[in-house]
């Protein structure tokens, strides 16, 4: 599965998602579905090298879009041990919305450093691989989706989705 960053994320980031099947289809990969709007992309693939199916997808998707569009890549099986953990506990994501930042690289220990100085009393973090999960309590007045300071603390690329969307695409396409 093929998480794409920025898709329908603001004005000038529109993307239609049958150009965005059309695009996979044209590089090779097969049974391509897209999920919600927001550049989530299932697909099939004999492939199994992570780093170059990035690579590959972010280089087609990019020339399609005319601009640079990160990729994060995550099997079914990966994707289903993430929606399976409790990184909070229940209690924890009562009163709030839990998220997962996937990352393309593990965080090194600067960036891990920086992340933790980020919490708060409505933002915790726990980092798990390549994903970061990401507690927010709603708190009135504020953007619950701001992610300007953790383009400052962390060193690569990520995106955001919700765990309940993650969670949605397990349920929907299980692991064979």
């Amino acid at each position: 599965m093929a998480f794409l960053r920025a898709i329908n994320a603001g004005p000038g980031r529109v993307v239609k998602m049958r150009m965005l099947r059309e695009t996979f289809e044209s590089s090779g990969f097969s049974n391509v579905r897209t999920f919600l709007g927001s550049g989530n992309v299932i697909f099939e693939t004999t492939a199994r090298d992570a780093r170059t199916l990035e690579e590959r997808i972010q280089r087609r998707v990019s020339k399609a879009l005319g601009r640079d569009v990160p990729v994060f890549i995550r099997s079914l099986p990966a994707l289903k041990r993430a929606s399976d953990r409790e990184p909070f506990g229940d209690s924890r994501t009562r009163d709030g919305s839990l998220n997962v930042i996937l990352l393309a690289e593990p965080l090194d220990r600067r960036s891990r450093a920086k992340l933790i100085a980020l919490e708060t009393e409505t933002d915790q973090f726990r980092v798990q691989g390549r994903e970061i999960y990401w507690w927010r309590r709603r708190k009135p007045g504020t953007s619950l989706f701001a992610t300007v300071p953790f383009a400052r603390a962390l060193h690569g690329p990520f995106t955001i989705r919700s765990w309940n969307t993650i969670r949605r695409l397990v349920a929907k396409w299980p692991s064979r």
